[in-house]
């Protein structure tokens, strides 16, 4: 057992208990005897405390030179490197990701935080001509206001800081509402960005429940924007919320991303990447590999070295560097994963290896399930088309190209894809074809680097794209500027040679 955590909200430069005294638990995926953290329950007074303290941040915040706002995230970024260890180890306890893959989390923030410290001096406009003489135009990207950011338990750090640094570079203050499961992740990285030196009430943290903290966050007239990512089905409240309050929405939803291996393929390194995308943060990512599509000519050697490969992978606590797989991230994750199985067997799957809790007595307090690969799997059944969220992985046999992309498309999501081919014609008929916001030629469904759009198509996403400089278009407004110098009224889109 380690020592238990007490988190606090973070208010106008202050650490603050929520106005109730109740508070929630995170504790350790991979025992869950162990409180990692206790965490206010805050409700909507502490939102409304928290967004006052931002407006009123934003009204000077603003007018700071993007380039002076833009040395408090470069120095972000440098406090993210001396803390990243200190991070990755909190938050592979906390969460149960591997330290690899928590050292990698931190370190996409830290990439993220020098990334948009140079935006800083590249918040560009446009100049262009005019229809009428002695008159000038322009474009210029203004600040939206007040942001909530409510974001996931799977990258406690990595996707606050996607959305956090370029709405901070842009002028805009922030009330950050992370997940249960990661709230001291969110609360060290808060103190990061209170020794940065960020003005008070730039930056605000509200811990507490999706249904008090985030609904008070959808429904508050003075939130300006919200940036979620979450599930569709939540995603679609979201979504349904903002327009009925006429706020501005960018939402990150799931994904039932697919890697596609031709006959051509170089099975060796398709078999690395089927791996890590199925079974990389033991299958709980937005962009992992759920489903196998085979083509018949390779299916059966590539699924025997599949399922060898799987057996050698090793379970268990996120904090031991042997760990390959850790822990779904709690209970409920545990079941539903299990549920899926129980859909899996009724639908007619075969189950090639694990599908069941693990034995090992020294895995009974975490919330562990097998690897698992699902054989006989047909794009209709359920665990084809719905995200399962979990270590498990749908094989899909298919006869050409063409029904490789069909089987590929046909899904309500749209965010990551794959395909593994040597043949270049093919390749780019995948990258022309495949409905996907992200496209891989002979790697697996990851994510995307920081400086590329992040983001999908049909129930993943609503049309932007975070991450890079599409960014910016989430977390500013475009306004046009003329700059008439005739002396004398000029009436533009009105017949003016006549």
């Amino acid at each position: 057992m380690t020592e238990t955590l007490t988190c606090l909200n973070y208010i106008n430069g202050e650490w603050k208990p929520a106005r109730s005294p109740a508070t929630l638990e995170s504790r350790n995926p991979a025992n869950w005897n162990e409180v990692v953290a206790t965490l206010p329950r805050s409700d909507a007074a502490d939102v409304e405390i928290a967004v006052n303290a931002a407006h009123q941040a934003y009204r000077t915040w603003r007018l700071v030179p993007a380039p002076a706002r833009a040395e408090f995230i470069y120095r972000i970024g440098e406090l993210l490197g001396q803390k990243k260890e200190e991070l990755a180890q909190l938050m592979s306890r906390e969460m149960g990701k591997p330290l690899t893959e928590s050292r990698g989390d931190v370190q996409e923030a830290i990439d993220c935080a020098f990334y948009y410290a140079g935006e800083g001096r590249r918040l560009f406009g446009q100049t262009t001509t005019s229809e009428l003489s002695n008159k000038f135009a322009m474009t210029v990207r203004m600040p939206i206001g007040v942001c909530a950011l409510i974001t996931p338990w799977n990258f406690p750090v990595a996707i606050p800081c996607w959305k956090a640094l370029p709405a901070l570079v842009c002028g805009n203050t922030i009330i950050f509402k992370p997940a249960k499961d990661t709230s001291a992740c969110a609360n060290l990285l808060v103190q990061i960005f209170h020794e940065a030196g960020l003005p008070a009430g730039v930056v605000n943290l509200i811990h507490g429940s999706g249904q008090e903290v985030g609904r008070a966050l959808l429904e508050h007239p003075g939130i300006d924007l919200v940036s979620f990512t979450g599930s569709s089905e939540t995603g679609a409240e979201v979504a349904s919320t903002c327009g009925r309050t006429h706020k501005r929405v960018c939402l990150e939803m799931g994904g039932k991303n697919a890697q596609v291996v031709m006959e051509d393929a170089d099975l060796e390194l398709a078999l690395e990447g089927a791996l890590w995308g199925a079974f990389g943060t033991t299958g709980q990512r937005c962009t992992a590999t759920s489903r196998l599509i085979l083509h018949r000519d390779i299916k059966a050697e590539f699924t025997a070295k599949l399922v060898e490969r799987t057996r050698q992978l090793r379970l268990g606590a996120a904090i031991d560097p042997q760990t390959q797989i850790g822990p779904l991230v709690n209970p409920a994750q545990l079941k539903r994963v299990i549920d899926y199985l129980e859909v899996a067997r009724s639908e007619g799957a075969k189950v090639l290896i694990g599908g069941e809790v693990p034995k090992d007595e020294t895995l009974q307090h975490g919330s562990f399930f097998l690897p698992t690969i699902l054989d006989g799997v047909t794009p209709q059944m359920r665990v084809a088309r719905e995200e399962i969220f979990g270590p498990v992985l749908s094989l899909i046999e298919v006869n050409s190209f063409q029904e490789a992309i069909a089987v590929l498309n046909d899904t309500p999501y749209g965010l990551s894809s794959s395909i593994y081919t040597r043949d270049v014609n093919l390749a780019f008929q995948a990258m022309r074809d495949i409905e996907a916001g992200i496209t891989y030629i002979n790697g697996p469904t990851i994510g995307a680097e920081v400086h590329l759009p992040f983001g999908g198509v049909k129930q993943t996403g609503n049309g932007h794209r975070e991450a890079g400089s599409t960014a910016l278009d989430i977390f500013t407004e475009w306004k046009t500027v003329y700059v008439d110098f005739s002396g004398q009224l000029q009436r533009a889109q009105i017949d003016n040679r006549s």
